[in-house]
């Protein structure tokens, strides 16, 4: 690829996320992380029509049947939350398979760490790691590796991307 081609950076639209449960899930990215609802839950099936037609292309013929809903995060990033019925949904048995390629967490912004980390295990997540420094020589930067209660991996951090890494 010519990078010269490239004339802005792209922004990321949404991330999607498998979840057993969809309505748990839906309460608790609401509740915890803060997200807001964008369009409510609602099925998709191989026989329904054109959702259910892209869903056979995109997800391929074993699909069946699935129920969604769309959040936003307070920045405008979408959270597609997917509960797949019909194959059923499967958890992984270990959520943190960092030596597999592929989208392993999602990371969030919250200048209080510490408080989320504790709104997310007293709400059925996992702390994963200890709240660390993001370096040693600037306290203010801190980020924490958590689960969610669906077996999907949340970082925290507690500074924006580009102040943390671009010296914004």
């Amino acid at each position: 690829m010519n990078m010269s081609t490239i004339s802005h950076p792209r922004s990321i639209n949404h991330v999607g996320v498998g979840v057993a449960d969809l309505d748990a899930a839906i309460t608790w990215y609401t509740n915890v992380m803060g997200f807001s609802v964008v369009k409510k839950a609602f099925s998709v099936t191989s026989d329904g029509g054109y959702d259910g037609e892209m869903a056979v292309n995109v997800l391929g013929k074993a699909f069946r049947k699935m129920r969604m809903a769309h959040l936003a995060a307070a920045n405008g990033v979408g959270f597609e939350i997917f509960q797949l019925i019909d194959p059923p949904h499967e958890r992984k048995t270990q959520s943190l398979e960092y030596w597999k390629n592929g989208f392993f967490h999602i990371c969030v912004t919250d200048p209080n760490v510490e408080e989320l980390v504790k709104s997310i295990t007293s709400h059925g997540g996992k702390q994963l790691s200890r709240i660390w420094l993001i370096e040693p020589e600037q306290p203010r930067y801190r980020m924490c590796y958590c689960e969610d209660p669906f077996g999907n991996i949340l970082e925290i951090y507690s500074h924006n991307y580009e102040m943390l890494y671009g010296g914004i």
